[in-house]
């Protein structure tokens, strides 16, 4: 029986990590590293595999259902001759020679994950699971994007790695944030039963460029009204917190996690704290001041404050945000502007 050590806990593994495929040692084989990134065509994922194609040695391939994601935001790589996309379903199970698996299918904005909340909790737990079969088979290590909103309205603030939360288990996020808990449980469950090497990367509110328009989350929903010139809809209070992080910041903190040593799970986000309101603010003077905020109808079970503690992710990882938010909101208001046909002043 291997013991070892794992945020300060010690985590039991039964079993020795499977062995890696034999392509890994191969000299006939050009690739170093064959990479899965699930859910590659989304949000994250595509910023993570343009990341990950400009390392020479990676070989990188994308499985994505197309639900949220795009092929559009895998364009330039396709027909590259060290990237493949595959459209599949992760509920069922693939099979592929692989040394890593970045697992990131999952709809997060919740207008998708509350349109289908039974196809949300099956990506999460079913997906999760053929995700860790295929690396038991193959000897992968898999990294798991889970979610801030596994602390849901959070009576700790700001949020460490060992507060529990504070979860609606039967709410209308619940098929997203216990979807992501259960996830979570069997990240640690074939680490403890099978030996599998794992990494968990809790995910606070990210921003950028490709982000769905109009998904429902705040930052998107915002720059959108104000490039058309409609009011900023803030939902009541408008007291309730975010924290930001820039997208290529986020992509840099997952890879770290995954080449570090440590299972996690660990927090990654910007700890820059803003209400609501003071979000709407910043949008409307830096894309249209003459638009104006209206208060509206807040969702069932929104949390009232969201802020990361990023002292794991700091000490272990060496990682922090150095995009701003008053830096990371024109590189997306560009972004935007394209994509909607705007002018350059709307």
């Amino acid at each position: 029986m291997a013991t070892e050590a794992a945020n300060g806990n010690n985590h039991v593994v039964t079993k020795k990590p499977p062995t890696p495929s034999p392509l890994r040692n191969s000299k006939f084989f050009q690739s170093n590293m064959r990479i899965l990134v699930t859910g590659g065509a989304g949000f994250i994922g595509s910023h993570l595999v343009d990341k990950l194609m400009e390392n020479e040695k990676n070989e990188v391939i994308v499985a994505d259902n197309f639900f949220t994601g795009s092929k559009d935001n895998l364009r330039k790589w396709i027909g590259h001759p060290r990237f493949e996309l595959i459209r599949h379903d992760i509920t069922e199970p693939l099979l592929v020679e692989v040394d890593q698996i970045y697992h990131l299918a999952c709809p997060a904005s919740p207008i998708f994950y509350k349109h289908n909340p039974v196809k949300t909790i099956k990506t999460n737990v079913m997906g999760t699971m053929n995700m860790l079969g295929l690396a038991k088979r193959v000897g992968a290590r898999i990294l798991l994007t889970s979610t801030s909103e596994v602390y849901g309205d959070p009576l700790e603030h700001p949020q460490t790695e060992e507060y529990w939360g504070n979860v609606n288990p039967i709410g209308v996020r619940s098929c997203y944030d216990e979807g992501k808990r259960v996830a979570e449980t069997l990240m640690f469950d074939y680490h403890r039963q099978h030996g599998i090497e794992i990494r968990i990367a809790r995910i606070f509110n990210t921003y950028g460029p490709r982000m769905n328009i109009d998904d429902g989350r705040v930052v998107s929903n915002f720059i959108a009204q104000a490039l058309r010139g409609e009011p900023l809809t803030v939902q009541a209070p408008g007291t309730q917190t975010r924290s930001f992080c820039y997208v290529s910041d986020m992509v840099d903190g997952l890879i770290r996690l995954m080449e570090g040593e440590n299972t996690g799970p660990i927090n990654l986000g910007n700890p820059g704290e803003f209400t609501m309101t003071e979000l709407a603010e910043v949008v409307k003077e830096l894309i249209e001041p003459s638009i104006s905020i209206k208060i509206v109808e807040n969702t069932p079970d929104d949390p009232r404050q969201r802020k990361p503690n990023i002292a794991k992710a700091k000490q272990l990882l060496g990682w922090e945000p150095k995009i701003t938010l008053r830096q990371g909101l024109p590189l997306m208001e560009e972004d935007f502007k394209q994509r909607l046909g705007v002018s350059k002043k709307a």
